[in-house]
């Protein structure tokens, strides 16, 4: 023990008589200088108990005129300490494991789901996630299309970056050799795997993997498989009809999803050993709504529940927010809404069936004190709402609302967010779970603090855009400002604001008292201050809304810069 570490101690310990301190002198110095080193980690409070126990041991003792036992003392007390910074300055040099990503995505869920209050889904497993982690009630896609969403989520920039608005646009296209979220976590030394569909369709090898896979199934879309039956076209002329369904004969693991769950399943187990992102690429329910009989038979007709509306719902709302991605439904019967909507929740529940497979791998394998759990829809989906509208691409709540639920370890469980959250958020919020380095340019606000707080004040606006053409199709023009009218919705807690390629087309809902958006106040006098503000929040934008956000919170700033590894393709 030096002079230096000995008169620390002795200022540290004042009233320890030179005999106390020459017998406990070494340990206490090696506590000290351990001191020193943990006071820039967060555990050398752990030192706290054994010198206080020490020092009053020791002072009571020497009271008492029991020098001999004083020494005694004192020398116990700092070989304790300094075991003890032993002990936590080893655990605290070591590098703390890296938490893993299980990423689940469900295309075309909607929030038709038994966590989110829906009265006859049957979604257990899903319920069962919900329960271990936080579901958060307002979360928002970029886009309600399956290209733009996924590409958006994955690039973490958002469509007007992308400029991705159609299925068909590569993703790379204006993005180059941006980094997607799973290649960042590979470039950190993770192991990444996808089985099924996280990229959309033929885009999949625009992501690189360690492992990327496409289940094919064994059912086949042929009568002798099962019963099948579509709504009827509203006319000779239309080319498809609005929905097909089919119940399956087969059992669940001859289905692509069921096959995905399986192979995710033992992902999981080969790899549990390391760091890992695991993506599950779930295809029901988007169309055709096929899944076994015995999904169909949980749902009898009479227990299905169709929209109630008022006959004249779409008289003012603009012809332009009443386009779809499906033939217009408004020719068909009550029975026949049933009969969609019965399909569309048995593929949810068949679904669900498959994600409980891979939550018991993780129940089997342990894998819950280590693991991120994530599961997500890339956008909701129309249910014969709004007078007839089935599929997506819409700036209503049923197209725009996503599921999201995200189980982190240590943080809380089973309860709700209400607050604001787009799936551009993933991206920022997961590398900062699992302490890994951001990169600078990502253009959404991590929510690991909701994790925590699920109440505390968040974003005060999502936003969620869509492009038409004069065929009323998504276009993408790459060469400059987007061809066609851009809709443009910005959702609040209270309210949605849309616009149609400018003000003079516009929607206001106001949620508190028209949840399911059936009533346009864009019109109403009485509304134009509101109507005012939601422009400013609108014509900001997001970088307005994200500067709010990390102002309040304290958050590093956006414009850090971290470097990236290489992608390895």
């Amino acid at each position: 023990m030096t002079v230096r570490d000995f008169a620390t101690c002795r200022r540290r310990f004042v009233g320890w008589d030179k005999a106390g301190f020459a017998a406990a002198g070494p340990p206490l110095g090696i506590v000290c200088r351990s001191t020193i080193r943990l006071r820039a980690g967060a555990r050398w409070r752990e030192l706290v108990p054994p010198y206080i126990f020490g020092i009053i041991a020791h002072r009571v003792l020497a009271r008492m005129r029991y020098a001999r036992m004083a020494r005694v003392i004192g020398f116990g007390i700092g070989m304790l300490a300094a075991a003890t910074a032993s002990c936590v300055w080893a655990q605290n040099s070591r590098p703390a494991s890296k938490l893993n990503v299980l990423f689940i995505a469900v295309d075309d869920l909607n929030c038709n789901i038994g966590c989110y209050g829906h009265p006859f889904a049957k979604t257990p497993n899903i319920d069962r996630l919900a329960r271990r982690g936080v579901r958060f009630d307002r979360a928002y896609c970029q886009v309600a299309l399956c290209n733009p969403s996924r590409t958006s989520l994955l690039s973490g920039r958002r469509p007007d970056v992308t400029r991705v608005y159609d299925n068909s646009t590569p993703p790379r296209t204006t993005l180059g050799p941006a980094v997607f979220l799973p290649e960042h976590f590979r470039a950190q030394g993770y192991f990444t795997a996808r089985v099924g569909k996280i990229a959309h369709g033929s885009f999949e090898t625009a992501v690189a993997w360690d492992v990327a896979e496409d289940r094919r199934g064994r059912v086949r879309n042929n009568k002798s498989d099962g019963e099948e039956g579509a709504s009827p076209k509203n006319s000779a002329a239309e080319a498809t009809p609005v929905f097909t369904w089919k119940k399956s004969d087969a059992p669940d693991s001859d289905h692509v999803d069921g096959q995905t769950a399986r192979r995710i399943a033992e992902l999981l187990r080969e790899h549990r050993g390391k760091p890992f992102f695991i993506a599950a690429g779930f295809h029901k329910p988007h169309l055709p709504w096929i899944a076994p009989r015995k999904y169909f038979d949980m749902f009898p007709r009479q227990s299905i529940l169709i929209p109630d509306e008022p006959s004249d719902v779409r008289r003012q709302i603009p012809p332009l927010a009443l386009i779809t991605t499906r033939p217009d439904g408004a020719h068909l019967s009550e029975a026949q809404n049933r009969n969609g909507i019965a399909a569309y929740a048995a593929c949810t529940a068949f679904v669900d069936t498959q994600i409980g497979i891979v939550l018991q791998a993780v129940d089997d394998l342990g894998l819950w004190d280590n693991t991120v759990v994530v599961l997500w829809g890339d956008h909701g989906w129309h249910l014969g709402d709004h007078g007839g509208l089935w599929g997506k691409l819409t700036l209503f709540e049923e197209a725009a609302r996503v599921p999201l639920i995200v189980f982190a370890p240590g943080k809380q469980a089973g309860v709700v967010s209400p607050r604001l959250v787009e799936l551009i958020d993933l991206y920022p919020t997961l590398v900062e779970l699992c302490g890994v380095p951001a990169p600078s340019n990502l253009e959404g606000t991590s929510f690991v603090r909701l994790l925590e707080e699920p109440n505390r004040p968040w974003k005060k606006a999502a936003f969620t855009q869509v492009l038409r053409d004069k065929a009323d199709k998504p276009v993408g023009n790459l060469d400059g400002p987007p061809e066609g009218v851009m809709g443009r919705s910005v959702r609040t807690e209270r309210f949605r604001y849309t616009e149609w390629g400018g003000p003079a087309i516009a929607e206001l809902y106001d949620h508190d008292r028209d949840p399911h958006e059936l009533h346009n106040l864009a019109s109403d006098p009485e509304q134009r201050p509101t109507i005012a503000e939601l422009r400013r929040v609108l014509a900001r934008g997001w970088r307005d809304v994200a500067a709010e956000v990390e102002k309040s919170q304290g958050n590093r700033p956006r414009d850090q810069d971290l470097s990236l590894k290489p992608i390895r393709r």
